[in-house]
């Protein structure tokens, strides 16, 4: 029963959560700072309490058939089918504590990334000025850009890297690799390549080179040391020092900005 029912929710989840993400206000609804984690978070949460429910489900339907017919509980039953039954109910009992536990996991980590996401969207939307414009979730075919901000000085690809500090929580960067007090080291290589597909696809917009610089946060890390000038280093307080690393051939015109905002306006639209 436990294993129809599951089957049976799973079923009417696939159907019925695409129906339910469309928008009333479709062309006005916009993707926000950390929108794959927050669905990702909510899709973990709605696993873990389907398994919660079917488990105490499993229990009661279990009790019921065991103890309120004395005559018929699996103790009449013939040795081997004992063994059978109690394999069976052992298998289901640690492969739903094994998957509860992971699901938990999982989802207390996707919870941090999306925090941290958060909060560098948050901090951005503070540098709103002079014509700058935040995008969440830019996709490109090398996966997704955190944020991108737009403005008259150039345009940024803001990634975020979110790993727990802990005691020490310095962070430094060398050339293309991050390397944190906690031993953990991360390339950005990743970074530097979505930020250059964007600036060839901005490039077929305007019909001009236009460069997109790669900027990595670390919410919750303090920046140590930077070797390299094709990335900024920066965490969720100082942000504001993106402003100071531009580049006057990087500067762009207002119908090019109005352009391009129109172009990441379409992309960041959840229809």
């Amino acid at each position: 029963s436990t294993a129809a029912i599951f089957v049976a929710i799973k079923s009417i989840q696939v159907v019925a959560i695409p129906v339910g993400r469309k928008k009333r206000f479709g062309n006005s609804i916009m993707t926000e700072a950390a929108q794959r984690f927050r669905d990702q978070w909510e899709r973990l949460s709605r696993d873990q309490y389907l398994y919660v429910t079917l488990s105490l489900m499993f229990v009661v339907t279990f009790c019921v058939s065991a103890f309120l017919q004395p005559q018929l509980t699996i103790g009449t039953l013939p040795g081997w089918q004992n063994v059978i039954v109690l394999l069976a109910v052992a298998a289901a009992a640690g492969y739903g504590t094994w998957r509860f536990m992971n699901i938990a996991l999982e989802r207390r980590r996707i919870a941090f990334v999306r925090d941290a996401n958060i909060a560098v969207g948050h901090s951005l939307l503070k540098l709103t000025a002079n014509q700058m414009r935040v995008f969440h979730e830019v996709r490109v075919p090398a996966g997704v850009i955190d944020n991108v901000v737009v403005g008259l000085a150039g345009i940024y690809a803001v990634d975020v890297i979110a790993e727990r500090p802990g005691k020490h929580n310095e962070v430094e960067l060398n050339r293309n690799t991050l390397k944190f007090a906690s031993g953990k080291v991360d390339s950005v290589a990743d970074s530097a390549t979505r930020a250059s597909q964007l600036g060839s696809a901005l490039k077929k917009l305007v019909g001009h080179p236009v460069r997109v610089r790669p900027v990595i946060a670390t919410p919750g890390w303090e920046v140590s040391a930077q070797a390299s000038e094709q990335f900024l280093l920066v965490n969720e307080r100082n942000l504001a020092m993106m402003r100071g690393w531009k580049d006057e051939k990087d500067y762009l015109m207002n119908e090019d900005i109005e352009a391009i905002n129109r172009f990441l306006t379409n992309q960041a639209l959840r229809n």
